[in-house]
């Protein structure tokens, strides 16, 4: 009796996740679908997910891009951008976050403080300020205001993610290395580096992910169309009189999240252990 009931409440839980787990994804494969519908039926109200007719030209149309602009270009600069957002995120943040988590120094108090502050501080905040520092330095309509800060600094929730792995690993570790000779930035370097593999390839993930898809940022800096991203390159589909080529831009929609699925496939394993075993003793 009590395995029949175990079993009728594993059926129930399965199928409640894989109802769950449609509806979570419903949305990308209509957009998928719609990729491959006719103008005609994209908005219509069934709500079959198989197109009557395959309309495989949406995806060479919206690649053909605007005007002499291929979507090619999009695909370049997002990944160009998105690429060096990524290192400059890892370099910059592992560095900070083994400052506050080993070294003790003058106002680490004050600063670590400062640090917890700017995450909970709204990205609107800053927007007008940064604006207006970098019009004055001449990098407006080009890609450094996205890149540069990545390097000078990285993400406050990146920092406090890595502090909070390197804080699990034992301090025994960094006193044999400098018994050994190492100095402190040799100790980060062949001890903690190697270490913050996991965590390391978490950070690279989100960060490739909100790079990938941010909009705003790229929207105020980026004016010059054969600098623009795919996300703003997405947005060009989008017409003010209600023209807006529907299949091509859920075909480019489609393709624009292929990236993300394929380096969340290959990088899931890491993604996983870095979140459960970041702040573990």
């Amino acid at each position: 009796m009590q395995r029949k009931r175990s079993l009728v409440s594993d059926i129930v839980y399965y199928v409640f996740v894989i109802a769950f787990g449609f509806v979570m994804i419903y949305p990308i494969l209509w957009m998928f679908s719609g990729s491959l519908k006719p103008a005609s039926e994209i908005f219509s109200r069934t709500l079959s997910l198989i197109p009557s007719t395959f309309v495989w030209e949406n995806y060479p149309v919206g690649w053909e891009g605007f005007g002499k602009t291929g979507f090619d270009i999009f695909f370049r600069n997002s990944m160009i951008v998105t690429s060096l957002v990524v290192i400059g995120t890892i370099m910059s943040s592992s560095i900070v976050a083994y400052g506050f988590a080993r070294l003790n120094f003058k106002f680490k108090g004050v600063l670590f403080a400062c640090l917890m502050a700017t995450i909970m501080l709204p990205v609107q905040i800053t927007l007008i300020p940064q604006y207006i520092l970098f019009h004055n330095i001449g990098w407006v309509n080009t890609f450094l205001p996205l890149i540069v800060p990545a390097f000078l600094g990285g993400t406050p929730f990146f920092i406090f993610l890595l502090i909070q792995f390197i804080r699990g690993i034992p301090r025994e570790l960094d006193e044999a290395a400098i018994i050994d000779g190492c100095s402190t930035f040799s100790v980060f370097w062949r001890i903690i580096l190697p270490l913050l593999k996991p965590a390391l390839v978490t950070v690279a993930i989100f960060s490739f992910m909100w790079s990938w898809d941010d909009f705003l940022s790229q929207l105020i800096y980026l004016n010059n169309i054969n600098l623009q991203t795919v996300t703003l390159g997405l947005r060009n589909f989008m017409d003010a009189d209600g023209n807006t080529s529907w299949g091509p831009l859920l075909a480019m929609s489609s393709l624009s999240l292929l990236p993300q699925f394929i380096l969340f496939a290959f990088f899931q394993k890491y993604l996983v252990e870095g979140i459960a075993t970041t702040g573990l003793k």
